[in-house]
């Protein structure tokens, strides 16, 4: 029993036997919402850089900060999303269902915008604001759907699907613009039809509040077969109920409290270990450039044709998809804090090779560390801080710590836009590096060790 735990970490929760290894249909379903979402957004998102850079003639410096800002009123919008999912029950599919229908009808904003920028501007925001309302209901689903001890694993099979429905959105916009002679308007259409098919799985396949609390009714001496008043025997001297008894029999009748209210985002970070995690996040977040300026910095050093542009996400999502799963399953045995570190040290590689002299190799290389990078921290992340934030109060808590990443991540795409429009994108590339390094050695030394109650 003692040589069973010593190769557990201490942030690791305990795994009991028999528990954990079925992923619960919840999980199963909200999978398969993301993978035909995914489908419909990243047929966008794989376009769009090139769109706005390449066709609407954007330096870097304004994709940047366009890119930013709507990260950031997506961060803005995910805490009012948790906060509506925590109040009352039953709210959890109903927020994140108004999310995914406003990211679908987004599409058409697209569609009737047609070169106008301020157009694409507003329909940008609200596919931004959509998949930030939507965020934090839905992972706050998977973790009240799965046992605590086996969250990593949960996500990972989560973002598993989700990333199968990336890595075809890609492929997907690349056919229809061979088919179509570069139209996007076609993207677009089909990409708003796939993205109502989500909202209808949502809708008939995932239960309306799977983190409904229950109260189950606890064994006691005064409720047992054996042991229970009847009226025969209740007459008799000599099985009169005994005092200690009575108490227990009133204890049994009393009504269940009602539940506490959901906490606030301050109280929420009033959690040291919590509070820990977020800050952390943030700080890496801040040193994160965003996956858009990496594909255009591997499209500008191959010289690729702009035909063939959509389809270098694929390569991350390919290798996202094998390791989600067991990034999941290492964490939970293991420990999350560290999956999650290495994560973005595998980041931290990438840029360190996007710096290397460009090839096939060095193209392959970087897809694949940013596959590494995402399985390795995305769930886990959520993994890592869902223990510590109560059931009524998770999806607000999981909003909170999701904004403040976005923000930071919103700071780390401008900072990176200038540099790249001031000093070049080499120079630009060595600050960030370096940003991320620092950041990465604070975050070792923020992250709790022990064990998230």
């Amino acid at each position: 029993m003692y040589l069973a735990t010593t190769g557990r970490r201490s942030d690791a929760p305990p795994r009991p036997v028999g528990v954990g290894r079925r992923v619960p249909g919840t999980v199963v379903a909200l999978g398969a919402v993301s993978l035909v979402t995914d489908i419909s957004s990243e047929m966008v998102g794989a376009v769009l850089p090139l769109y706005l850079v390449l066709g609407l003639g954007l330096s870097p410096l304004q994709f940047g900060v366009f890119d930013g800002l709507f990260n950031g009123a997506t961060a803005l919008v995910r805490l009012l999303g948790g906060r509506l999912a925590d109040r009352g029950g039953g709210r959890h599919r109903t927020v994140a269902g108004a999310g995914y229908l406003l990211s679908a009808l987004s599409r058409l904003g697209l569609l009737l915008a047609g070169g106008a920028a301020g157009g694409i501007a507003a329909a940008m925001a609200a596919d931004r604001l959509g998949k930030g309302v939507r965020t934090a209901p839905r992972d706050a689903m998977i973790t009240l759907s799965a046992p605590p001890e086996a969250l990593g694993r949960a996500f990972g099979v989560h973002r598993a699907m989700d990333t199968t429905g990336a890595l075809l959105g890609p492929l997907v916009a690349f056919l229809v613009l061979w088919a179509t002679a570069d139209a996007y308007d076609a993207v677009f259409v089909l990409s708003f039809a796939i993205g109502l098919l989500g909202v209808v799985v949502l809708g008939l396949f995932v239960p309306a509040d799977p983190g409904a609390p229950t109260t189950p009714v606890k064994p006691t001496r005064a409720v047992t077969p054996t042991q229970a008043v009847t009226p025969t025997r209740a007459v008799t001297p000599t099985r009169a109920v005994t005092p200690t008894r009575a108490v227990t029999a009133t204890h049994a009748a009393k009504p269940v409290p009602a539940p506490k209210p959901a906490r606030t985002a301050p109280r929420v970070l009033a959690d040291p270990a919590f509070r820990r995690v977020v800050v952390a996040a943030a700080l890496l977040g801040a040193a994160t450039i965003g996956d858009s300026f990496l594909y255009l910095l591997l499209q500008r050093g191959l010289d690729l044709p702009a035909a063939l542009f959509p389809l270098l996400p694929l390569g991350s999502a390919a290798c996202y998809l094998l390791l989600a799963v067991p990034a999941g399953r290492l964490a939970d045995r293991s420990g999350r804090r560290i999956p999650f570190l290495l994560g973005h040290g595998a980041l931290l590689a990438a840029y360190l090779t996007l710096l290397a002299p460009a090839g096939p190799a060095v193209a392959v290389l970087v897809l694949v560390l940013l596959g590494v990078f995402y399985a390795a921290t995305d769930g886990v992340l959520m993994a890592l801080a869902a223990p510590a934030l109560p059931a009524r109060g998770r999806a607000s808590g999981l909003a909170v710590l999701q904004t403040g990443q976005a923000l930071a991540r919103l700071v780390g795409a401008a900072g990176f836009g200038a540099a790249w429009t001031w000093w070049g994108p080499r120079p630009a590339l060595v600050s960030a590096a370096l940003v991320l390094a620092v950041a990465l050695t604070a975050a070792w030394r923020i992250l709790p060790g022990r064990k998230v109650r």
